[in-house]
């Protein structure tokens, strides 16, 4: 049986009208879909404008670092007190080693190295019996040939005697064939005679040139000096000869004149124009660093060499308190002679191409000009400008290869900026 009471009908109709009507949950999710396209659309133009500003601080910065940035320096007007610096070797005066001129055994030494000596001052003395019994001999043979000479001699004079006797007989006392036969006889005894002298003057240079040897027993000092070197000592061997040209005879002694010395520098040739005779220098030797001596050019080799492109330099200098010594190294500071006129820069601000020597400066806007320059000399760090600089030049200092006139560059600040936390911090 069916129930038609009206409460039963309100539910079905409630079902229905919630079956037709939108539900609420799919409008709110439209909603949503909407508003992330937005925030997406949003984040798309703005990720373009950081894109595009980024663009354009990478063109601003790639322009900015294709201007090259230079330093510049001013030139120096005068070359005043300019000095070249150069290594130099320090030699003596005079310097001898000596050898023996006689082959024997060292009998005594007098003076050791480091001892002062006069001229003529007996070294040592060698004992040479070889020697001392060849000069016996040329002087036994000596004397016989005097007494050989006597003997000639006494037979020219009879010789002669007979001669004259003969000639000046009267006529028909002696044949002409015994007069010719005396006279023959007295030139026979004369150059007897004349062969003794000359066998005797022979003995003589004999003896006389081993006397000689025999005063070379005894090793003297050539000049006033010091001994620098003994190289040998009592009963030593002695062979006569220097050791130069294939002798093999030790060098006995060696003595050097220290009280003026010879410097010797070998100068560049780029360095070498101002080097002349009467140029001052100072002498700094490295056991000495709080000593400078003085010395003067004396000469030069007026030649280049060819291995080494340097000119030889020689300068003199006193040695009173004996501080200088033979085979020191020194630095030897050329005092340069002054020229007011011409302008100073520094050796990295040349620029060398096939002009020749070029300078660049710093024209109007910050563009480059090439100044084709004559240079003098060379002051080491720097370089004498004779002629194409002017003094109000702005000169690029240590400038590119690539530089070329007319192209834009930035001048370096000499003192960077400080950073932003110290400047905080002031």
């Amino acid at each position: 049986m069916l129930d038609t009471h009206p409460h039963h009908v309100e539910p079905k109709l409630e079902t229905r009208a919630s079956r037709t009507d939108p539900p609420p949950r799919a409008s709110k999710s439209r909603w949503v879909v909407f508003i992330a396209l937005l925030v997406a659309v949003g984040v798309a133009i703005a990720g373009i404008l950081v894109r595009r500003h980024e663009a354009s601080e990478v063109t601003k910065w790639t322009a900015e670092q294709a201007v090259p940035t230079v330093a510049t320096v001013k030139s120096k007007q005068g070359v005043n007190g300019q000095q070249i610096v150069l290594p130099g070797d320090i030699e003596a005066w005079y310097e001898a080693p000596i050898y023996a001129r006689v082959s024997g055994y060292l009998n005594a030494w007098y003076f050791d190295f480091g001892a002062h000596v006069k001229k003529g001052a007996l070294l040592a003395e060698i004992d040479a019996p070889d020697l001392d019994a060849q000069l016996a001999a040329a002087k036994a043979k000596l004397v016989s040939a005097k007494a050989q000479v006597k003997v000639r001699e006494a037979e020219r004079n009879f010789a002669e005697t007979t001669y004259t006797r003969w000639r000046d007989s009267p006529k028909g006392v002696v044949s002409e064939q015994e007069t010719e036969s005396k006279k023959a006889e007295f030139g026979s005894a004369d150059a007897r005679y004349n062969a003794a002298i000359a066998e005797a003057n022979v003995n003589q240079s004999q003896v006389d040139q081993l006397t000689a040897l025999e005063a070379f027993k005894r090793i003297v000092a050539p000049f006033d000096g010091i001994v620098t070197a003994r190289n040998t000592d009592v009963g030593a061997l002695i062979n006569a000869g220097s050791g130069v040209g294939g002798g093999t005879g030790p060098q006995l002694f060696r003595v050097a004149d220290v009280r003026q010395m010879r410097v010797f520098v070998q100068v560049p040739q780029e360095m070498s124009a101002g080097m002349r005779a009467g140029l001052t220098a100072d002498l700094v030797l490295p056991q000495y660093p709080d000593k400078t001596f003085k010395a003067i050019v004396a000469t030069t080799a007026e030649a280049i060499n060819k291995t080494s492109r340097t000119l030889l330099v020689e300068l003199h200098a006193r040695n009173t308190d004996n501080l200088l010594q033979p085979g020191t190294f020194a630095q030897v500071s050329f005092n340069l002679a002054d020229n007011p006129g011409a302008l100073r820069i520094p050796t990295s601000a040349l620029i060398f191409r096939e002009d020749g020597a070029q300078v660049a400066i710093l024209g109007p806007g910050n563009k480059v000009e090439l100044k084709t320059v004559k240079l003098g000399r060379n002051l080491g760090t720097e370089f004498e400008v004779l002629q194409g600089l002017a003094l109000s030049d702005t000169v690029i200092n240590s400038p590119p290869d690539s530089l070329s006139p007319g192209e834009v560059v930035k001048v370096a600040k000499d003192t960077p900026p400080a950073p932003a936390h110290e400047a905080e911090a002031n």
